[in-house]
């Protein structure tokens, strides 16, 4: 059973606050966006399996730890999920990167493809799904049972601020996958938007409307 975790660590909280308001601007918002990215990282991959090895320092011989197991892989739910690529990247520079694309259609809400290109090993690695908006679920819920049906087992889920609605479904549909949330909001409007949210987070990480 997958776990969720809602982050209380105040830098997060505090950078989450900044990236809500209406003033902060579009340079701003994709800085806010990657930090949190990597602080969030710093979470989800506390539970990644070491192994030892020696270690020979100017002062003598040791025991080092390093990562074991399976390789890594990074997969942003386009386009938004682009802009928590980079801070998940400063922690862990060698996870290769994949990509889906989804869009949600404006009528039903539900998620459309338009794009998957994986790493070809991808079954082979631990993965670490992106996007800063969980809203309806969605568009998480297809991401990930793609990457199911390529093989993946060992799944987490990384998003900024998420819907009680959303989580709910993602956690119905794959309850083997760990969750990770930076803020937990209290509702979606009629339209499919995160209340309080902070809007669209694709358009304002690349200053489209």
């Amino acid at each position: 059973m997958g776990k969720t975790v809602i982050m209380d660590h105040p830098l997060i909280q505090h950078k989450i606050g900044i990236l809500r308001s209406v003033n902060t601007g579009t340079r701003d918002f994709r800085t806010l966006v990657s930090e949190i990215a990597t602080l969030e990282c710093y979470e989800a991959t506390r539970d990644l399996a070491l192994e030892e090895y020696p270690v020979v320092t100017p002062m003598g011989e040791t025991i080092g730890k390093r990562l074991t197991g399976k390789k890594l892989a990074i997969i942003p739910i386009l386009r938004a999920g682009l802009g928590m690529v980079t801070g998940m990247e400063t922690l862990l520079p060698a996870a290769k990167v994949g990509h889906i694309g989804l869009y949600r259609d404006p009528e039903t809400l539900a998620p459309v493809e338009y794009y998957c290109k994986l790493p070809a090993d991808i079954g082979d690695r631990d993965v670490f799904v992106v996007d800063p908006m969980l809203a309806t679920g969605g568009s998480a819920v297809d991401a990930i049972s793609q990457l199911k049906e390529h093989g993946c087992k060992n799944i987490r889920f990384l998003c900024i601020i998420a819907a009680p609605e959303g989580l709910a479904v993602l956690k119905e549909k794959h309850p083997d996958v760990d969750i990770y949330v930076g803020a937990l909001d209290d509702h979606l409007n009629e339209i499919g938007y995160i209340v309080p949210g902070l809007g669209d987070a694709g358009d304002r990480i690349f200053g489209t409307k």
